[in-house]
């Protein structure tokens, strides 16, 4: 069975090389304790257990899935043994405030640890990860009461959480949530309703889950204003802040699903069961989104994990399968045939795994150091600072969202290509990656809604274009400095050039927008791709300098690693981002050729 090792070096030289993070810990009232060494170890205790303890149960747990029987969740055999291991080893608790159990750690600690176990074991790391944004909704709109109640066994792990919006009538527009809250005598809420596709839902892992669910008051506003947010507990907690009498919390089903069986996505049925309002009423939607940046950045992971996790198998198949010869003539004369790895379409298919992760990591690493300045600004109650990132993160989370889950989900496929027949068997777990992968493109929002995101919102109605201006103003900036060397001019020429184009096209499209409304949703996913490659390019453009500098200078890697760099920057400009100029032509072209065909006239079938 292939196995997944943690890429520590890579981590370790966009961490250290490229973003300085031990300058940026340093600047952070959170990062006193990040420091290099502490960092090292953190990240290196936690690719061991990614390697040994959920790489081994990622093709078990698909294999066996989750059981509903009565109403409870069993997760596969090896869960709740590596969930203990986690719960010990205080990884749940890393960036949570110390208030509260945690270790107080910047942000961005917890998306590096994310990124390692979700690449090692996607459905294993969803049941922490749906906890956490649980912990962030009551740490930043819940009473101190609640606090006190739910963050500590949150933290600690013995409890996990959930985000209930979901219903069978609605997906993304959740103006037509339906589930109602009665207010009680007591305080609290009688919450009624049926919600989906929820993610950790029901299991077997912790005492307790503690749904965080969307519903509406009597007598509220229609839409997306009368929504309100209530905490739900599986267990009632009693006056000791311990499990206590079973709330009216059930899950009516699993769904069955195309990937990430061994994650409990559960049909929940809330019937009177005691909720508990957070936050100001019918101002639930606000509450639920204000780290919604970072939890699409933590499902952008989900592009960068299986890109990853795709090359390092693909890679080792393509070194040891032989087949034909090189075209170019024998490269393994005293084989029977030459390693795949020699042939150059095998090539290029690797490349592209290659250059995805690693850019596509680059574009995390880049976003979490935003992610950690936020997240001081809420914890220090400078709401000036807290919207200030956020908004640079607002700009950047659609891109990272749905850019990378595309690729990775290309990556993934690309896998299968390397592995030929073989790929296509499940016990060789390629195609085991793409069903799991392909969901990352759904949740949070699919593409298109990422997309209108980016382009409709963030751009043209909120900024007017001037979010692309900053953006493109730092890319500029830097390439700028780096037209004097040779081996870096031509990535800084182009960036220039797709700089001044990124700013053009936005223009073009507002302008044309106000001509044709349905222009934003025509052009929209063509805009973000166009921006994701642009953003890659960017990143790759950033390692290349840092590697080029570090063979001359020295690094804190063999030479052979920064020329790996350079090679693939190189292959990544020349191979992949003139893919953006087909975004470029497409987004410009006009809506009539998407419009002008009747609904009813789509398909002539019988």
């Amino acid at each position: 069975m292939p196995t997944y090792k943690a890429p520590l070096r890579d981590m370790k030289f966009l961490l250290n090389e490229v973003f300085d993070y031990p300058r940026h810990y340093a600047s952070l009232a959170s990062g006193e304790n990040a420091t290099p060494d502490i960092v090292d170890a953190i990240l290196s205790e936690c690719g061991r257990f990614c390697e040994d303890v959920l790489s081994p149960l990622y093709q078990s747990g698909d294999e066996e899935g989750c059981k509903l029987e009565n109403g409870e969740v069993t997760t596969p055999k090896g869960f709740k043994e590596a969930y203990a291991q986690y719960v010990a080893g205080g990884w749940q608790g890393l960036s949570a405030p110390e208030a509260f159990g945690g270790q107080g750690l910047p942000a961005s600690l917890g998306l590096f640890k994310q990124e390692m176990m979700g690449t090692a074991n996607w459905s294993f790391s969803m049941y922490p990860g749906l906890s956490i944004g649980a912990m962030n909704t009551i740490f930043l709109h819940g009473s101190d009461e609640q606090k006190q109640i739910y963050l500590p066994p949150l933290t600690e792990g013995r409890w996990g959480g959930t985000m209930c919006l979901t219903e069978p009538q609605c997906g993304t527009d959740l103006g037509q949530v339906k589930t109602k809250a009665e207010p009680q005598a007591d305080g609290s809420y009688r919450v009624t309703g049926t919600k989906i596709f929820i993610s950790s839902g029901e299991h077997d892992l912790t005492e307790n889950i503690v749904h965080v669910v969307l519903a509406r008051l009597p007598d509220a506003p229609k839409g997306t204003r009368g929504i309100s947010l209530f905490i739900v507990p599986k267990f009632l907690p009693d006056e000791n802040g311990d499990v206590g009498q079973r709330n009216g919390v059930t899950c009516g089903s699993l769904e069955k699903k195309m990937g990430i069986k061994a994650s409990a996505t559960c049909v929940m049925n809330f019937d009177d069961a005691t909720g508990y309002l957070i936050g100001p009423e019918n101002q639930g939607l606000e509450c639920m989104f204000t780290f919604m940046n970072t939890a699409r950045i933590g499902t952008a992971i989900q592009g960068v994990g299986p890109a990853e996790l795709s090359y390092q198998w693909a890679l080792d198949y393509a070194r040891d399968r032989r087949s034909m010869r090189s075209l170019s003539g024998k490269k393994e004369p005293d084989q029977v045939a030459d390693s795949l790895i020699h042939h150059a379409d095998v090539r290029r298919m690797l490349l592209t795994q290659k250059a995805i992760a690693e850019g596509g990591r680059a574009m995390l690493y880049y976003a979490a150091r935003l992610a950690d300045h936020m997240v001081e600004g809420h914890e220090q109650g400078d709401s000036k600072k807290a919207e200030a990132y956020d908004d640079k993160l607002g700009f950047l989370t659609p891109i990272l969202k749905g850019f990378l889950t595309e690729l990775g989900y290309e990556a993934a496929n690309q896998g299968v290509q390397v592995f030929g027949g073989h790929g296509y068997i499940r016990e060789h777990g390629m195609e085991q990656i793409i069903r799991d992968t392909k969901i990352a493109t759904l949740y949070e929002g699919t593409t298109g809604i990422q997309a209108l995101d980016l382009l409709g919102r963030k751009v043209l109605m909120m900024t007017q274009g001037g979010a692309v201006r900053e953006f493109t103003l730092k890319i500029a900036n830097f390439a700028r400095k780096q037209l004097t060397d040779k081996r870096l001019r031509p990535f800084a020429v182009e960036l220039l050039k797709l700089t001044a184009q990124w700013n053009v096209l936005t223009v073009r499209l507002m302008l044309a927008a106000r001509k044709d409304r349905d222009v934003v949703s025509a052009a929209a996913h063509d805009f973000l791709m166009y921006s994701g490659y642009v953003t890659m390019a960017y990143l790759w453009a950033r390692q290349a300098a840092v590697a080029a500098d570090k063979l001359e200078h020295g690094g804190a890697d063999a030479a052979e690693f920064y020329r790996a760099k350079l090679a693939t920057a190189e292959f990544y400009y020349e191979r992949l981002l003139p893919r953006a100029q087909s975004h470029a032509t497409s987004m410009l072209s006009p809506t009539k050729n998407l419009m002008q065909l009747d609904a009813e006239h789509m398909a002539f079938l019988g």
